[in-house]
């Protein structure tokens, strides 16, 4: 099924689909060196496309058409027309024409679509309904003005005159300058006579009773259109009353000659169709995010403490710092370059041969024929982030560093300092280490951007970016292989520890290492995955920020670690967990998730000023989730505990009491509803997933305290028998024939799987053998499994969850369905990107992936059923 866009987006597509839209792009390619647009104003022009509303507005005669009068040549230039219309259909723009012709006049003559709002009357005009409410004194005096204009002037040559709701206007354009002169001499002393306002408008002048108010029609559609720019252009003295009132990132055109308040002239309405076109292809480029990167073609760097992303063309394009949650320092995966990016590339323009991990580890190189860079995170104390890249090969690269703190929206500058870039104005220090290396810095007031070009002929170029560290550093590109080697031996040792499956070793290998590197081990805390808003359909809504610790996916991010052999990330993580129930008013009142430091988070925001990964809006900061009610996370941690225990044979006192707090939680809630697994923002219910959850919770902890001669709590068995019974009586619905996502609803959800692979329900039971048919027969849609499929009181659709596709891998297998299961598992594989990573999610209707990116949950779902497959095929074997 392909992925719904929002409305906003799809009226967009149906409208943009419509236009000769090619007509634009040559037209913005063909040439003009006297058509007015100067680099600086297309600097101006770049910047206003990336603002979150934007309005554009300007007269007719003059601007948009050559001409005033009431031909043909009147009609607007075809290429302003559609670039107005192109325009107009994008989201969170609006076009409009203020003219000083009648509204009706305006409207027959453009012929401009509804979705360009016309305002007549020189801004007084908005609605067809002004004519009609003219007072019979105003009606007296537009008559009186017209009868004395056709007497005294009536006999010239060249001019023509007409009523209109609020003037008389005469029309000369035809008329020689001597007539001109005569008419508008008379014209004036008429106005004055009867105490009219005398308007001149290009070649038309108006006699109006009422004052020009272009000023006040453009405030106007602001406030209206919710406008946060706007662009405004016209040819007339009446323009200049709009052109006076623009400030900020709002930008003035006059077209033709005239005194005039804007920044920029143009000589003719053909070079004003031109920055119209231009404007369309910047801003579409900058909302749509044209040639957005696969999610699943990005690599991670990581090391404990920091991660980023990188291109397959080795451009850096997401990384915070100092924290997973901190303001980004390059976001152009959310919005292109302007979000800002640090890049190197061949001089020689040359296509990426390919990208890849070195062996085991997380250092990752591009390569192209005569360049390669090779990046990683180096470990540093904490509070510093250090990224290094290593240029080598034959040929020149070029490196274009552009930081953007904030999500591009703190203004900074930049200084070369001998070997040093550094970045002035910021809280933390930002220096970019680069002997040899001659970088030229340019600025656009607001940002700065450094741009070198470096021959590697003469051995490696070392860049060594350092954030947040305040004590002088020396550089040193020789002892740069040492580091390097230190930093590959040491996640190598790591890795050789494991206890790898059989089954596609070398993809569990890198969902371990990946797993790893979304562990914060400063404080033990687990990222869900080091992004955020990249969206879970394109186009949508949909966009969450995953920066942070969940207490389910970080249990079972650890716990999946555990499996392989490696416990020191579930250590850690208890410890995060422990210190965070200190502070708590008790176990029950857990958060479902948390900051890496243990606070709560702060208030979900929006960033208007990024565009988001291909056009997807909004791009948010903080999750709301962190206020909902999720009871289902106890029996994550309780399973971690469990299984912790059961690898080692042991279980400290400190795991036991975190044990005991689960236990408590569960009998002081499990009664109540809940928002659920998955966090949707409607009113809360009685989910199965989550009484299936907190079974488990005690049914761990009931095993755990006879495994290790530990008390089992007062009212544990009991507790875990009623809720046990009440989900095998509530969670079922007879017409479905499955178990649902909650009680009285016969809605599907891929997380009832667990009510079997928890244990709480026999495998073999028919009613566990009906739910896994149910899922397979309305949420499996060729390799990837969807969720659910009700109203979840969000706008928009989403990709299938690759965690509720190892789900059903499991239930296959659980259930006896070998064939199916491996068939399944390999679909999956295939969807692995070229190096090995995995987002949230996967369209199967449009082939697209989707979710942040890696997603936590999608590799420890992997290793999990490459285990149980390896160990089911051994079974098969031995028989």
């Amino acid at each position: 099924m392909p992925t719904p866009l929002n409305q906003s987006v799809a009226d967009s597509a149906l409208l943009t689909n419509s236009l000769p839209l090619g007509l634009l792009r040559a037209f913005v390619q063909s040439g003009g060196a006297d058509d007015g647009i100067t680099p600086q104003l297309l600097a101006e022009l770049r910047l206003l496309a990336r603002t979150p509303g934007l309005l554009v507005a300007c007269n007719y005669g003059g601007t948009l058409c050559v001409a005033e009068g009431v031909s043909t040549e009147t009609l607007p230039l075809g290429s302003a027309a559609v670039a107005l219309r192109a325009l107009a259909a994008l989201p969170n723009t609006h076009a409009a024409v203020v003219s000083g012709r009648s509204l009706r006049d305006l409207a027959a003559v453009s012929r401009l679509p509804a979705e360009v709002h016309l305002v007549g009357s020189h801004g007084v005009e908005f609605d067809m309904a002004y004519a009609y409410g003219v007072s019979m004194a105003t009606e007296d005096l537009l008559q009186q003005t017209a009868t004395a204009l056709h007497e005294s002037l009536g006999f010239e040559k060249g001019i023509s005159i007409e009523r209109k709701p609020a003037a008389v206007g005469i029309r000369t354009r035809m008329a020689t300058p001597d007539v001109v002169a005569r008419v508008t001499r008379r014209a004036r002393e008429i106005a004055q006579e009867l105490g009219l306002h005398f308007i001149v408008d290009g070649s038309v002048l108006d006699l109006s009773v009422v004052e020009p108010s272009k000023d006040a029609a453009l405030e106007q559609l602001r406030q209206k259109l919710g406008a946060s720019a706007a662009l405004f252009a016209g040819d007339a003295d009446s323009d200049e009353l709009a052109l006076a009132t623009l400030r900020g990132p709002d930008l003035g055109l006059r077209v033709g000659p005239g005194d005039t308040a804007a920044a920029h002239r143009l000589p003719d309405p053909e070079s004003f169709a031109k920055v119209l076109a231009i404007l369309f292809e910047l801003r579409r480029a900058w909302l749509f995010g044209e040639d957005a990167v696969g999610l699943e073609r990005h690599s991670m760097i990581g090391n404990g403490a920091s991660t980023a992303l990188l291109t397959p063309e080795g451009k850096i394009c997401w990384m915070s710092h100092p924290l997973p949650d901190s303001g980004s320092l390059f976001a152009h995966i959310l919005g292109g370059d302007p979000a800002g990016h640090f890049s190197v590339e061949p001089v020689k323009a040359a296509q990426a041969l390919g990208q890849r991990y070195v062996d085991n580890t997380m250092i990752v190189e591009t390569r192209w024929a005569d360049v390669m860079v090779t990046d990683y995170l180096e470990p540093a104390p904490e509070g510093i982030t250090s990224l290094v890249r290593v240029l080598t090969g034959t040929g020149s690269a070029r490196i274009v560093f552009a930081p953007r703190p904030d999500y591009a929206n703190a203004p900074f500058s930049m200084e070369v300092r001998g070997d040093e870039l550094h970045v002035v104005g910021t809280s933390d220090p930002i220096v970019l280490v680069a002997p040899g290396v001659a970088f030229t810095v340019t600025s656009d007031g607001r940002h700065a951007t450094a741009t070198a070009e470096v021959s590697l002929a003469y051995g490696p170029v070392v860049l060594n970016l350092r954030c947040g560290d305040t004590e002088p550093t020396t550089a040193d590109p020789a002892g740069e292989p040492g580091r390097r080697a230190a930093v590959a031996q040491e996640s190598r040792q790591w890795v050789r520890e494991l206890e790898l499956p059989g089954m596609k070793p070398s993809l569990v290998r890198r969902s371990a290492l990946v797993l790893k590197s979304l562990v914060h081990e400063p404080t033990g805390a687990v990222l869900a995955a080091p992004t955020t808003s990249l969206p879970e359909g394109i186009g949508g809504t949909r966009n969450w920020d995953y920066r942070y610790c969940w207490l389910r996916d970080g249990s079972m991010t650890v716990n999946a670690l555990v499996d392989l052999g490696s416990t020191a990330e579930a250590d850690g993580f208890l410890r995060w967990l422990g210190r965070i129930l200190e502070n708590a008013p008790g176990p029950e009142w857990l958060h479902p998730l948390y900051s890496v430091t243990g606070a709560p988070l702060s208030t979900e925001a929006i960033i208007e000023t990024l565009p988001g990964y291909a056009g997807s809006r909004p791009v948010r900061i903080g999750n709301a989730a962190d206020h909902q009610v999720q009871l289902d996370v106890f029996g994550p941690i309780a399973e971690l505990i469990h299984g912790l225990g059961k690898r080692r044979g042991t279980l400290p006192d400190e795991h036991w009491r975190l044990m005991e707090q689960m236990a408590s939680a569960v009998l002081a809630r499990w009664h109540e509803p809940d928002h659920g697994i998955w966090e949707a923002r409607r009113a809360p219910r009685h989910h199965t997933y989550t009484k299936v959850m907190c079974w488990v919770t005690l049914d761990r902890a009931m095993h755990t305290a006879v495994r290790f001669r530990r008390p089992v709590g007062a009212g544990w068995e009991e507790a875990a028998n009623t809720i046990r019974e009440e989900v095998l009586r509530e969670g079922w619905d007879d017409a479905a024939r499955s178990y649902t996502v909650a009680y009285d609803s016969p809605d599907l959800d891929a997380a009832v799987l667990h009510i079997g692979l928890s244990g709480l329900l026999d495998v073999r039971d028919q009613r566990f053998l009906d739910t896994v048919a149910a899922v397979e027969r309305e949420l499996r849609v060729g390799p990837t499994v969807f969720r659910y499929r009700y109203d979840d009181g969000l706008p928009g659709l989403e990709g299938g969850f690759h965690i509720c596709t190892t789900w059903l891998i499991e239930a296959y297998l659980a259930v006896g369905r070998m064939d199916d299961a491996l068939e399944l598992f390999n679909q999956l594989v295939a969807l692995f990107g070229p190096t090995g990573l995995l987002p949230e999610e996967y369209d199967p209707g449009t082939e697209t992936h989707l979710g942040n990116h890696p997603q936590a949950y999608s590799h420890l779902g992997f290793i999990r059923c490459a285990q149980l497959l390896d160990r089911y095929l051994a079974t098969v074997e031995e028989e």
